[in-house]
């Protein structure tokens, strides 16, 4: 959530900065600005009222002392009178503190400077580009069909189980699944970061604190009976470990790494493009998530990005980063960089990493603070990384390490599955 006295000060620069996510932002700055006007209207109608009430009260009480007890009377059915309208002011007030705080929650977060204007993933920018293309050819064939033919993922079983979207992996498949898992968490905590184990459910304070809530309540799935959801990344616990936390400048950064399986409701459309394990309603993945002060945001991102680069070059993989134009960027960024992996058999690209900034939106909903030099408190900065998703490195491993007579696995992985080849 953006603070709202960065909305009061700079309105139309926030507005020119959200029209890079194509929308005409000066609409809902208005009717907050407008909002906020009433609410601070209420707020010092209530204050007088308080105010003059306490005067009251005061006079009331030397009245009674001086025997002037028919005087305090009159003042007292006054005082009655006031009570009953600070009653309803303070109801008021409520009211409109609310309305503000859900229209602020439909302001997206404001894109950073290097962001690209766009309307969509057309427009985002290639900035980065790892290792050569494999040809595979013709006779490469697709996860899908890899899984089928090695017996390493059953996708109808899942079906049947479940649901299309919640595949079963199988052998030697599950166990590579363990290692991609138990590698990325081990280069993670080399790196500096902890690792923590947190839970698979989340309130709705912890889905409003990352901004899961309200933008995306249609894509993550619910207990309605108790009032929680599933966590669609691990970003939302992990950083909710924070919320309401007031720190010393000395305590940052923080910096934090988990496994969790995600849960996702979005369908998305049919064909090639979704097969397999290109897009699952549940899936794993590692994450890492940093809190750092704002001066050093920038620079930790960069950090982030370099990490994740160590890791798909660790695994082999060719890839590519792209920074997301506005109309790509996500509710809660202010700059995001994706990595996406070749796969050689579809002949495309795979999204498997998402790095971002979110500067401090989501550290204002979720009152996450540190004591500066001066001992004042102010907003920290968040961010986040997948380190990586699996489904996708997955697909690729299978996809560009396939030759005739099987499936090798990467070098690095080689001590955790225990075996170099599925064959």
């Amino acid at each position: 959530m953006l603070p709202l006295h960065t909305l009061r000060e700079n309105p139309d620069s926030i507005a020119q900065a959200l029209g890079k996510r194509g929308i005409d932002a000066q609409p809902m700055i208005q009717e907050v600005l407008e909002l906020d006007k009433q609410r601070r209207t209420l707020q010092t109608q209530l204050d007088a009222t308080l105010a003059e009430a306490n005067t009251l009260s005061r006079e009331i009480g030397n009245l009674f002392k001086a025997g002037k007890s028919e005087e305090a009377q009159e003042l007292k059915a006054r005082s009655a009178k006031l009570k009953e309208s600070s009653k309803a002011l303070t109801e008021s007030l409520n009211d409109a503190a609310d309305t503000l705080q859900q229209a602020l929650y439909q302001v997206p977060n404001a894109p950073h400077t290097s962001v690209p204007a766009g309307t969509d993933e057309e427009d985002n920018e290639v900035v980065f580009t790892s290792g050569d293309l494999p040809q595979a050819g013709g006779s490469a064939l697709p996860h899908w069909e890899l899984a089928a033919q090695y017996d390493l993922i059953d996708f109808e079983l899942g079906v049947k189980i479940t649901g299309a979207g919640f595949p079963v992996y199988k052998g030697k498949c599950a166990r590579l699944q363990r290692a991609l898992v138990s590698f990325f968490l081990d280069r993670n905590t080399e790196a500096g970061y902890q690792e923590v184990q947190v839970p698979h459910l989340v309130n709705e304070a912890s889905g409003l604190g990352t901004g899961q809530l309200p933008d995306k309540e249609g894509q993550m799935y619910e207990l309605r009976d108790d009032k929680l959801f599933l966590i669609p990344t691990a970003e939302v616990p992990v950083t909710n470990m924070l919320r309401d936390e007031l720190m010393d400048l000395g305590d940052l950064p923080l910096c934090y790494t988990a496994y969790t399986p995600c849960f996702r409701r979005e369908a998305g459309s049919y064909g090639a493009h979704v097969r397999g394990l290109n897009r699952l309603h549940q899936f794993d993945k590692v994450e890492i998530v940093r809190v750092e002060e704002p001066g050093n945001s920038y620079a930790a991102l960069e950090q982030m990005v370099e990490h994740v680069k160590g890791l798909l070059g660790e695994l082999g993989l060719p890839y590519r980063i792209l920074r997301l134009c506005g109309g790509d960027l996500g509710f809660t960024s202010a700059l995001t960089y994706d990595f996406e992996v070749w796969s050689a058999a579809q002949e495309r690209w795979l999204e498997v990493s998402s790095v971002s900034n979110f500067e401090a939106f989501q550290a204002n909903r979720l009152k996450l603070r540190y004591r500066d030099e001066n001992n004042k408190p102010q907003l920290a900065h968040t961010l986040n990384g997948s380190a990586l998703a699996l489904p996708r490195i997955l697909a690729c491993i299978l996809e560009d390490y396939q030759d005739e007579s099987g499936i090798r696995i990467p070098d690095v992985l080689v001590p955790y599955t225990g075996f170099d080849r599925i064959e």
